[in-house]
């Protein structure tokens, strides 16, 4: 799978933004990051305010409708042009039929009518449906909470996740006082990027992903994302902030990019229920 769909270039010298939360720097050893699927001609996301363009491989195509078919149990019904059976059938979706665009629309129909908690919850029922049984006891097993384990972790994260968050690279951070190469910086999310959606940066994502690995793998993970630029930063082995107290919390929405948004709020709404 990697070898059909990975591509390799040399790494920015660049530094990330300042966190809270962690002290990083981009240091990469091997000098090398992995770039997926990009089909711009810098090779890099497009800038801030344009959407990134990617050619989408088999495996990429396989995920997304993966994901999308055991989203799509819990989501919302999308709106039909008719109710025919002929019209319906030709709605339905065939097994190659899914692209990162819909996969990002069943993901807004989860949201519907549910809340904040509800949402992180079908994540987390997702994300189990597609482990074979006894796979968090086994993986607590393999991959105790160690520093090995973090940076192992984190090496996986950019090979097998680029086609839900794009290009990303290992990078060295500091947990606990101790610098290790268990983060992963994400240049520009693309499924920020492409839903536009500060709720769903946070309910659909990092919540439900965080908690995941830190309470069902056993294995601390948090995520910091970065709503100036749509980055992100991935720190395996740091425990995440409550929800209360972690700067996402209180993020608004990006009120000209997102449907659902509401200006008159200074906090995304979809954030507080």
């Amino acid at each position: 799978m990697v070898v059909l769909n990975l591509q390799v270039l040399h790494s920015p010298t660049t530094t990330p933004p300042h966190h809270q939360h962690l002290s990083l720097r981009r240091q990469s050893r091997s000098g090398i990051i992995v770039r997926c699927g990009i089909a711009e001609p810098s090779g890099e996301p497009a800038p801030l305010g344009q959407k990134t363009k990617y050619n989408d491989g088999f495996f990429a195509k396989a995920f997304m409708t993966l994901f999308a078919r055991k989203m799509e149990k819990f989501a919302a019904a999308a709106p039909v042009k008719s109710s025919s059976r002929t019209e319906m059938k030709k709605n339905k979706k065939g097994l190659f039929d899914y692209d990162y665009e819909s996969f990002v629309d069943v993901s807004k129909r989860v949201m519907q009518g549910r809340s904040r908690e509800k949402q992180q919850e079908v994540v987390r029922e997702v994300l189990l449906s597609m482990l074979p049984p006894g796979a968090p006891a086994q993986f607590r097993k393999l991959f105790p909470p160690t520093k090995w384990a973090a940076e192992f972790n984190a090496a996986l994260t950019v090979p097998f996740f680029h086609w839900l968050v794009g290009p990303s690279e290992v990078v060295e951070v500091e947990v606990n006082g101790e610098k290790q190469r268990s983060g992963v910086h994400i240049k520009k999310c693309r499924y920020l990027e492409n839903s536009g959606c500060v709720g769903m940066c946070v309910n659909m994502c990092k919540i439900p992903t965080q908690d995941f690995f830190t309470n069902e793998f056993g294995l601390p993970l948090t995520m910091i994302p970065n709503f100036e630029d749509m980055s992100c930063e991935m720190v395996y082995g740091q425990v995440p902030p409550p929800f209360e107290e972690d700067p996402a919390s209180t993020q608004p929405c990006y009120a000209e990019i997102c449907s659902m948004a509401n200006p008159s709020s200074s906090v995304c709404h979809k954030l507080q229920s």
